[in-house]
């Protein structure tokens, strides 16, 4: 669901951009009351998992789309909503720059579509208030499928409210709303199973994680060691090996666009598109996940090739998922560490 900049206009992006930081900032605030040093490990371990969960697009039989997972959710019940946002801004940011996963213009966009939500709507007032104080596996798994299909419902609406309002694309609203909204009612089932899946985990582990979570409390002498060390091994697994599992078909987002203009991408003539483009361009070391390919000679037909095969056995992309959550797993911890110098003394 990573929205690309051709589908907004710099004024709507723009506003997004402030939106989003101001969501950030009052974010950082509230974790540097309540941070202790302990949470920084598990905020840099998560955001890494995140990440390469995020690189495997699963198939939505029938359809010919696939889904991924977006992850405020698990965010959110194991760091609590204002660090799992400051998490899910990590890694967005990481995707789009050194990643091309997402526009830049549309940067402010997707931090808020796939972070706000999650973190602010689903976790506090769908997923508290069904695990109830006394969470079981069968209630946290209720909890987490209800909380990530709204959560899933209401991210992919604010992405046809902010193509709408930015007038750049020819994209009907009511085409345009019908596809994206039943695609992301799979997307976010599949969704809410995965993350019950994860913090059923995480219960088993280190119980204690979820409740420190809830009650905004420190982590404190809590041993963090199996969470981590697992957290570690599949987010290993997950980038190096199983990436090369993912779907090839397209996303929620592309194949709705792809129904309604028969293509998967928007092309755009405008200037700022067009710079933002090139910036990214030259900042994206792994763009798409992969090693950087030559361009085609000017004038040159375009390459026809086999169909890729599947899985997907690539080497960059294996380079690509390890390297992405090392540096996501730097930039959550930074932030961690960032909010803890400038707390102010008790």
């Amino acid at each position: 669901m990573h929205m690309a900049d051709a589908l907004l206009s710099p004024a709507v992006g723009g506003t997004m951009w402030v939106a989003t930081a101001g969501a950030v900032g009052y974010s950082a605030k509230k974790v540097r009351e309540e941070l202790d040093d302990r949470k920084i490990p598990l905020m840099g371990v998560l955001g890494a998992f995140i990440f390469a969960a995020q690189m495997i697009n699963f198939t939505i039989p029938g359809t010919g789309s696939s889904g991924h997972l977006s992850g405020a959710l698990i965010l959110s019940i194991l760091l609590g909503p204002y660090a799992a946002f400051l998490t899910m801004a990590s890694i967005i940011t990481v995707q789009a720059l050194f990643f091309a996963d997402g526009g830049i213009l549309a940067l402010g966009c997707n931090i808020f579509n796939m972070g706000f939500w999650g973190c602010f709507v689903g976790y506090p007032l769908i997923y508290k208030k069904v695990a109830g104080d006394r969470p079981t596996p069968g209630r946290i798994t209720a909890a987490c499928v209800a909380a990530a299909v709204v959560s899933l419902q209401l991210g992919p609406f604010s992405v046809v409210m902010q193509t709408l309002l930015s007038g750049v694309s020819e994209l009907p609203f009511r085409t345009f709303v019908l596809l994206m909204q039943p695609i992301h009612l799979a997307i976010g089932t599949v969704e809410g199973l995965v993350s019950a899946a994860v913090v059923n985990f995480v219960r088993t582990a280190e119980p204690e994680i979820l409740q420190k979570a809830a009650t905004h409390q420190p982590i404190g002498p809590l041993s963090l060691k199996k969470v981590l060390l697992g957290l570690g091994i599949v987010t290993l697994v997950t980038a190096g090996s199983l990436s090369w599992f993912a779907s090839a078909n397209p996303d929620g987002l592309e194949w709705s666009i792809g129904k309604v203009t028969g293509g998967s991408e928007l092309e755009s003539k405008e200037r700022v598109h067009e710079a933002l483009r090139t910036l990214q361009e030259k900042l994206a070391f792994l763009p798409g996940y992969g090693f950087k390919k030559p361009r085609p000679a000017p004038g040159a037909p375009p390459a026809q090739g086999e169909a890729p095969s599947w899985p997907t056995v690539d080497p960059g992309t294996s380079v690509s998922g390890i390297v992405g959550g090392v540096i996501t797993l730097a930039a959550a911890a930074l932030v961690g560490f960032a909010l803890k110098k400038r707390r102010p003394s008790a």
